[in-house]
């Protein structure tokens, strides 16, 4: 009876666990952030947001709930969030007065292009994410070969 009863526990354990939906690995807050990644020496995904902005809502819902974006983030990014009703520290250089704001950094906090404004779909996010990796990974082959 026992046997069985594991068994059931351990099957209906291991069908919940593969039904956990994957999220975005945010950082704590911007400085461990970018400590984070000059150790992986990864860029920077940037989001400079607000709970209570209708378009932060649908960024999250629509780009940030998607596998793939998560994957790519997860990978190949590190992500910090920044809300401003909740006083989270935003570099002033890194300050806008619409949300949501997207930056892609260096490792050390610098912008790599302009920021990307509003709610970005998930298709056109993902060929953002695909374009910063690829520059990216272009300056960092360069800085190897000298």
């Amino acid at each position: 009876m026992y046997k069985i009863l594991l068994a059931i526990v351990l099957i209906t354990t291991s069908l919940l666990a593969s039904e956990v939906k994957k999220s975005i690995l945010w950082q704590k807050d911007f400085k461990s952030g970018i400590k984070e990644a000059k150790k992986e020496n990864k860029p920077v995904l940037f989001v400079y947001s607000r709970h209570t902005c209708k378009y932060c809502v649908v960024l999250e819902k629509n780009a940030f709930s998607d596998k793939r974006v998560i994957d790519a983030l997860n990978k190949d990014f590190i992500s910090i969030v920044s809300y401003t009703d909740e006083n989270d520290y935003t570099p002033r250089e890194l300050l806008s007065s619409a949300t949501p704001t997207l930056w892609f950094l260096k490792p050390d906090g610098h912008p790599m292009f302009q920021p990307l404004m509003g709610a970005v779909d998930k298709k056109s996010f993902l060929e953002a994410l695909h374009i910063v990796k690829k520059e990216f990974d272009k300056v960092n082959e360069k800085r190897e070969k000298k």
